[in-house]
């Protein structure tokens, strides 16, 4: 497992760990795929993320666009990813109704001393993009944190910082 990928998990157990939002949201969440500046994940559709209708509730995929944007932060190297200044969400076709899979690709577009910009494409179980989102975080105060790493270009190893498991967090 690439380096990239181990911390990301640490930083979303970290979330978890915190018993907030996303704990309670987005219990079965999957971090498959984390390189430097791109986060892929699916979550499995439960009774409770749906809306009146019978499929995905939009104000459940706004909120996933929110918390990918930061592990997309977090995918280059940053362990506090910020608050959020903006962020919204597009809605294309059904995101999918209970137990299918809800895949999401999110990349960092930009990132300088004090702000990141994010975009996250949903994709609904038969692969058409349903929705897309975009998140902008103030990590002005977040950056330089003690737990913050620096990746090889790729991803597969740490140059500066703490390589440490994915089951720890400090």
């Amino acid at each position: 497992m690439s380096a990239c990928m181990r911390f990301t998990r640490r930083v979303w157990k970290s979330f978890v760990e915190n018993q907030g939002h996303d704990h309670r949201c987005f219990p079965n969440l999957k971090i498959l795929n984390a390189k430097p500046g791109l986060l892929e994940a699916s979550v499995k559709i439960e009774p409770y993320n749906l809306n009146r209708v019978g499929t995905a509730h939009g104000g459940y995929i706004l909120s996933l666009t929110d918390t990918l944007g930061s592990l997309a932060v977090a995918t280059k190297g940053q362990y506090m990813t910020g608050v959020s200044v903006d962020v919204g969400t597009s809605f294309v076709k059904p995101a999918g109704r209970v137990g299918e899979e809800l895949t999401a690709k999110a990349i960092v577009t930009g990132i300088g001393k004090s702000l990141a910009y994010t975009r996250v494409d949903f994709f609904n179980a038969q692969g058409q993009l349903a929705a897309y989102g975009f998140h902008t975080k103030y990590i002005g105060k977040s950056s330089g944190h003690k737990h913050d790493v620096k990746f090889s270009e790729d991803g597969e190893t740490v140059i500066e910082g703490e390589d440490l498991p994915e089951d720890v967090v400090p």
